[in-house]
């Protein structure tokens, strides 16, 4: 894995257990779910620019290390499961678990089914944008070509998300199992 120490707001990219020490009661602000190193990293950049306040941004790999990370399996069983994120960047075509599963499974549990996913994608595909909001998503952004309009893009959802939108305060999953 890979850090990028030019960025401002508390990071890791996960990928080891042995990370998560440092996470217990923080609350996430995003995770970013994506394969390629580039994407990320251009993405990370973004977000330093960004206006919104982030006091966490998690970057894991393909959907299995997603579910892992969110459901506390694994090697993330240590990890504090009340902790979500507030937001979910999300590319489609990612290894072991596509987004689009990774997607379906979050809406279908209720500790992750109103956390505001959007598809960050290089799919410009009607099938893929239809197949996501048939999934839950809650946006769906195509990655712009050039690096400046992708950084500009990443900050515009993010302040919408985090920033604009108005989201439930202090929710758990325990309330979310209840049905509150």
């Amino acid at each position: 894995m890979f850090i990028d120490m030019e960025v401002d707001v508390p990071l890791r990219l996960e990928g080891t257990a042995s990370m998560l020490a440092e996470n217990h009661g923080r609350q996430v602000s995003i995770l970013l779910v994506e394969d390629n190193e580039d994407d990320a990293l251009l993405t990370l950049r973004a977000l330093k620019k960004n206006t919104v306040e982030l006091e966490e941004v998690v970057v894991v790999s393909d959907g299995v290390e997603a579910q892992d990370y969110l459901f506390t399996r694994g090697e993330y069983e240590s990890r504090n499961g009340a902790v979500m994120p507030k937001l979910i960047l999300l590319d489609i075509k990612l290894p072991r678990l596509s987004g689009l599963e990774l997607l379906k499974s979050l809406r279908s549990d209720p500790r992750t089914r109103i956390i505001p996913v959007v598809m960050l994608t290089s799919s410009a595909a009607e099938q893929d944008l239809i197949a996501s909001y048939g999934a839950g998503a809650n946006g769906y952004i195509q990655k712009p070509v050039s690096s400046r309009d992708f950084e500009d893009v990443v900050q515009q959802v993010v302040s919408y998300w985090l920033g604009i939108n108005r989201a439930p305060g202090a929710w758990s999953p325990g309330l979310l199992a209840a049905g509150c």
